[in-house]
């Protein structure tokens, strides 16, 4: 039993239920047929829940069969903790890569991604719904507690005139690479969202439209023109060590 404690123990899954001691989770098809035919898991194994509300749970698995499963939580491990508030918005690229980005954002702790679609974008269609779940994998892969909502796709105007709000825009212009201008450390302000472009960069109408835009913010990453999943990672990594959350 211990070998099977041991490695019930490696499991994490994300769930919409309320988590309580005492209270019982319901897993369905898809859900258990993971716990029971990959993970190998039987009754009185114990997995760990969370659900980006109460925090991360033990819980002890009571019922386990092909199309359906049930656990008991047992007690919390780790209060709930939230991440600042910060959005990642960047244009689509191709399946592989855009999954990375979003596995990524999910596990630097960004609050929210969308995806936006710009003149040069080369992807143009979507399945937020497959997003949700690169997102959802990539917490319970890296003990997250939280899980980032993924917005529809929108065009980068629209984006801008009915998503963003009043929270500062942080863009990132590959035009600045060569300027010696490094990605600044006076960004002040408690809601952010880091905009990166697609492959071909901005178009010079898309950069006046974003230099227009109130608390917007030019940055560069560097000397170097990075691959737009690169500069993804790059960008909330540089703003999490000048915010203190690094």
């Amino acid at each position: 039993m211990q070998g099977s404690e041991s490695k019930s123990r490696q499991v994490r899954l994300f769930v919409e239920d309320g988590l309580c001691a005492g209270g019982r989770v319901e897993f369905q098809a898809d859900a258990a047929n993971y716990l029971r035919s990959v993970m190998r898991l039987e009754n009185g194994c114990e997995i760990l829940l969370f659900n980006g509300r109460d925090g991360e749970w033990s819980a002890r698995i009571d019922e386990l069969g092909k199309r359906r499963a049930c656990a008991t939580c047992l007690y919390r491990n780790r209060p709930q903790s939230f991440p600042p508030d910060l959005w990642l918005a960047f244009a689509p690229i191709k399946k592989s890569r855009t999954d990375f980005v979003v596995e990524k954002a999910a596990e630097l702790g960004v609050d929210r991604i969308h995806p936006v679609l710009c003149a040069r974008s080369n992807t143009r269609r979507i399945s937020r719904e497959r997003l949700r779940q690169r997102a959802i994998e990539a917490a319970e892969q890296c003990g997250g507690l939280n899980v980032p909502s993924v917005g529809n796709l929108t065009a980068l105007e629209d984006f801008l005139s009915c998503e963003l709000g009043d929270r500062k825009l942080v863009f990132c212009d590959e035009s600045m690479s060569c300027s010696g201008k490094k990605f600044p450390g006076e960004i002040e302000g408690d809601s952010f969202c880091i905009l990166v472009g697609p492959e071909g960069g901005f178009s010079e109408q898309e950069r006046d439209l974003l230099r227009d835009v109130p608390n917007s913010l030019a940055v560069s990453l560097g000397p170097r023109i990075l691959r737009a999943e690169t500069a993804a990672v790059a960008a909330i990594a540089l703003w999490q060590q000048f915010n203190g959350d690094w």
